[in-house]
């Protein structure tokens, strides 16, 4: 049986890392499973911190990337036996935080064709899309929650963003309907 100093020290490290990442961790975890469980995840979350404090990288933004990926891998975890299909699926729920370029467009059209396009993306476009815009993670933030490079994070996103382009272009649309803005423009 291990047994971990309580040291003020580390007691006073965990209690600020738990208040500065809680309220942005049950968010992204409740985007990713069912409400009732979300909690449940974010505790077993927050155990993984509390044995593995000494590991925790000394900068907030990279502390806040690191705790994501451990609750991430928590989720795989528990639902390895699940369909493929519903492993990570996000949910549109924050589809206003992203913004439309025209503010004359009916927004309900708009998140109708969204949340169309976002069901017909694969899960790993979803999840390069979820971590840039609802987490606002940054590439090498964002490449250490799913355990890849940040060069192969920002090929990830820019192939996410094409993709939802492209089926945002194709779904039937009235011809005022604006293009979703994904972080950058692209020019003709």
């Amino acid at each position: 049986m291990r047994h971990f100093s309580h040291s003020p020290d580390r007691e006073h490290t965990f209690r600020t890392t738990y208040e500065a990442v809680y309220p942005d961790l049950i968010r992204f975890v409740q985007r990713r499973a069912h409400p009732d469980s979300a909690e449940d995840v974010v505790a077993d979350a927050f155990l993984v911190v509390w044995r593995r404090l000494d590991e925790l990288p000394v900068l907030p933004e990279d502390a806040r990337a690191w705790i994501y990926g451990i609750a991430r891998n928590i989720l795989l975890n528990t639902r390895r036996g699940e369909q493929r299909r519903s492993t990570l699926s996000v949910r549109l729920a924050d589809a206003a935080a992203l913004t439309y370029l025209d503010g004359d467009a009916d927004p309900v059209v708009n998140r109708v064709d969204l949340g169309r396009a976002w069901r017909l993306l694969s899960e790993v476009h979803q999840e390069a899309l979820s971590l840039a815009v609802f987490e606002d993670l940054n590439a090498p933030q964002a490449a250490a929650v799913l355990g890849i490079s940040p060069v192969a994070f920002r090929l990830r996103l820019s192939r996410a963003r094409r993709a939802l382009r492209l089926l945002l272009e194709h779904l039937p649309q009235p011809s005022s309907t604006p293009e979703l803005s994904l972080g950058r423009t692209t020019t003709p």
